[in-house]
């Protein structure tokens, strides 16, 4: 490989990164440039002094021309996936833009404007499907993928502005292979109408996507296992509010350490999309009481959606 052809590889793999560090994780289509590559490696080649290799940015949006000249190495001008799923004989991608700490966000985040926010109904559905399709033949986790009567991608609608994340499937979902069917489902689906919405408007899904034996909690080498099916879902769905349901959906998000009940009552943020966190469904059928503070949760949540909801508690 010539020196220019090797020093593009490494811009182009540099600006990669520093697109995938910044969140974005499509490009849109662009038209075909009127030289190809190997006309550009020449003409770099040619040149009496070699340009050293751009360092890549510590943080903030990559410029203009970094988007146009990454977007212009693809075949054809069709978008770049930059956050495609890991081979399988690799271990699981480190997150990105994941906070060290969660850390409450005081404005409004605006929604995502990437290309999947703009897909289609249809669009939306067949990028889920895909990732269905593979969650459906995942062995990432012997033991789960062993003990499962089958995987539990998630359900809902694909343009959802609300989601909801739980933990892992139980025993209704593995039986039925969607999350949030058992009795702490039908809590939640009440909850969810009384935010004057119906289970059909929102996307609900889970950290893990395979039970654990037992109901046991998740792993962390489970959930890092199962993160990049996440965070291709979230990706697709770009929704512009997470409601977390129970700490350990909350503390996965984040990567914190913080109680559920310290992290209630606040906004924080994920990949630019606005979390909250509330008490699990199935806390509330052992705690009755709690049911005020999850309200209250709901209440900040719609507030966030632009919809008021009765100040008494359900």
């Amino acid at each position: 490989m010539s020196d220019s052809r090797h020093r593009l590889d490494v811009v182009l793999r540099q600006r990669l990164e520093s697109l995938a560090e910044a969140g974005v994780t499509h490009l849109p289509r662009v038209a075909a440039i009127a030289t190809s590559t190997s006309a550009a490696a020449s003409q770099e080649s040619a040149q009496a002094t070699a340009r050293p290799a751009p360092t890549r940015p510590a943080t903030g949006n990559p410029a203009a021309d970094d988007v146009a000249s990454v977007a212009a190495r693809s075949a054809g001008g069709a978008p770049v996936d930059i956050a495609g799923p890991p081979p399988m004989e690799a271990a699981p991608a480190a997150r990105l833009d994941r906070p060290s700490v969660a850390t409450p966000v005081q404005a409004t985040t605006a929604e995502g404007t990437n290309d999947m926010a703009r897909m289609n109904r249809a669009n939306k559905l067949a990028a889920l499907d895909v990732i269905r399709q593979e969650v459906a033949q995942c062995t990432r986790c012997r033991e789960l993928a062993s003990t499962r009567t089958q995987t539990v991608f998630g359900v809902g609608n694909p343009h959802a502005r609300l989601c909801f994340l739980g933990e892992a499937p139980g025993a209704d979902e593995d039986s039925q292979g969607e999350p949030f069917v058992g009795r702490a489902g039908q809590l939640l689906n009440r909850i969810i109408e009384a935010c004057t919405l119906k289970r059909e408007d929102v996307y609900i899904l889970n950290v893990l996507k395979c039970r654990p034996p037992g109901n046991r909690n998740p792993t962390p080498e489970e959930a890092a296992n199962c993160w990049d099916y996440l965070d291709r879902q979230l990706d697709i769905i770009r929704p512009k509010v997470i409601c977390c349901l129970g700490s350990i959906a909350a503390r996965t998000l984040l990567d914190t350490t913080l109680s559920i009940g310290r992290l209630r009552g606040e906004f924080y943020e994920y990949r630019g999309v606005r979390v909250a966190c509330t008490y699990h469904p199935a806390y509330l059928l052992r705690n009755p009481a709690a049911k005020k503070d999850v309200w209250h949760d709901m209440k900040l949540v719609m507030r966030e959606l632009g919809i008021e909801l009765d100040s008494a508690g359900k």
